[in-house]
Parts: C-alpha cells; structure tokens; sequence
C-alpha cells in the first residue's frame, strides 16, 4: 500500500502545543496563591501603601543592621571628650569582637554596664517603650539602652593597672603610658589605685578624666568595677555624625610598648 496514501488518510494532528499536565501546569501565581496574593497587596493599592511598604521594609533592614553588623550610638555624656563631643553618632562595629578577637587595650568600646557599673536593673519598661526605644537607637537618635556605655579599655585581663607613678603617670605591667588622648588639662586620675584585672574582665576609664564615672568609680562595688567581655557591645571604630566630625577612631598607640602581663618587663623613669 503507498504509505503516502495512508497518512493522507489520517486525521490531520493538531499541531499547537499542548499544555503540561500535573503540578507543572498554569503559571507560578496559580502555585502559589498566598505568595501572588500577597505580592499583589504589596504592589497595588496606591502610592500610600507603597510608601507605607517601603518605609517598613528600611525600618526592618535598619532593625536588622543595627542588631547584627554595625549600630549607631549616641553619645550622651561628656566622659569621653577629646575624643567624643556629646551628641556624636559614633558607628559600632557588632562584629569586631564576633570572631575571637578580644578587646584591645585603646579601643573605645561600647558596653552593658549590668552588674558591673548599674547593681539595679531598675524596673523594666512596657513593649511599647521597648519598640519606641529601639527603633530611635536603630537610626541613632537615642541612647540604645540606660545601662550602654562608651569608654576605652585602659587594661585586660592580667593586666595590672596602677595610678599613678611619681610623675603622675597612668601604669600598665609596670610600664607608664602616655595618654596623648586625655581631655586638655587632665590628669590621668586624682584618685589613686592599683588593681589586677581578672581574667574574662576589662578595666575601662572616660578620657575626660575628671568628668567621667567609670572603673574607678565602682571599686568597691560588687565586681570591683571590672566590664566583663561579653557584655561589650563592640567597637566604636567611626564617627558617623555630625558630617563635620566624621572620621575614623583609629587604634592608639599609646599602649604600644606594654609589656604583656607577667613578663618580667616593668617600668624606669619618664619616657619623652
């Protein structure tokens, strides 16, 4: 038989294309209508819920940012003048101790005072002040929390920690220290001591000196005013506002020469 002839017989094929069946028919939307639905709510619905989505969606990522990778503080006092004025928004660096590091004589850090400069909690606030609070700490426009606060770590753990010498100089290991970022007309404290800084603790002083409650302050407190290292927030590496006073807070090197803690190597008569 011509094979020609028989296909010709053949009914004619539709030759569209037919859709797939199952789970792979209909468009995605169709998968998935909670998503399409909420996608739809998200995008339409005028220019006031658009606006309203974005500045949402910022106010999450600025939670997130701030929580996790680098928060703006506000600097509240004037302990650390000389370097910090108040109302700076100095930017915290929340992964600068995340990854074994440890802090380092002469950062500036910022830290949870609980149980070491504040006894009391206090009583705690509503939700509602809670949310207010963070948010505003988000952007940098309050104080994260009443027990935060800003100094610079003078010593670490081992480390002996004396005021003063017969120059009047601050002592580490034996060895005194220039502190070229004192507050102009400051002294390095006109409260004597010595102490021994615990291991797992810090020992951290304002540069306004004679403006600044800090370790020495708490001495004889319960902790002996030691800031134990999980409670440090992280590291103010910048200024970020006002735009006049952005910069970089770059590591001093005032503590360069301190000899480690039990090393044998002390102190002589004035350097410089």
């Amino acid at each position: 038989m011509d094979t020609d002839a028989q296909l010709a017989s053949l009914p004619e094929r539709d030759r569209s294309p037919e859709p797939a069946q199952g789970e792979e028919q209909g468009s995605r939307s169709a998968r998935f209508p909670r998503v399409a639905a909420g996608w739809r709510w998200l995008t339409g619905g005028g220019p006031l819920r658009r606006a309203g989505v974005l500045i949402f969606t910022c106010l999450i990522t600025l939670l997130l940012v701030s929580s996790y990778l680098v928060q703006p503080f506000l600097i509240p006092s004037g302990s650390m003048r000389g370097t910090l004025q108040v109302g700076d928004r100095v930017l915290v660096n929340k992964l600068a101790y995340r990854f074994g590091d440890e802090p380092r004589r002469g950062d500036v850090i910022v830290f949870d005072g609980t149980d070491s400069f504040v006894q009391d909690d206090g009583p705690s606030e509503n939700a509602v002040t809670t949310i207010i609070r963070k948010g505003a700490a988000a952007v940098g426009l309050m104080r994260p929390s009443e027990t935060d606060y800003v100094k610079r770590v003078v010593g670490v753990g081992g480390d002996r920690v004396r005021c003063c010498d017969k120059w009047g100089r601050l002592e580490i290991n034996g060895r005194p220290v220039l502190e070229e970022y004192l507050y102009p007309g400051d002294v390095p404290s006109q409260v004597p001591f010595d102490v021994v800084v615990p291991e797992g603790k810090l020992w951290v002083m304002g540069d306004h000196r004679s403006d600044s409650r800090d370790s020495r302050d708490h001495l004889g407190e319960p902790g002996g005013g030691m800031v134990p290292v999980n409670r440090v927030v992280g590291r103010a590496d910048w200024i970020g506002w006002p735009l006049g006073r952005t910069t970089s807070l770059g590591r001093t090197g005032a503590f360069a020469d301190v000899p480690d803690p039990g090393s044998g190597h002390g102190g002589g008569g004035p350097h410089g």
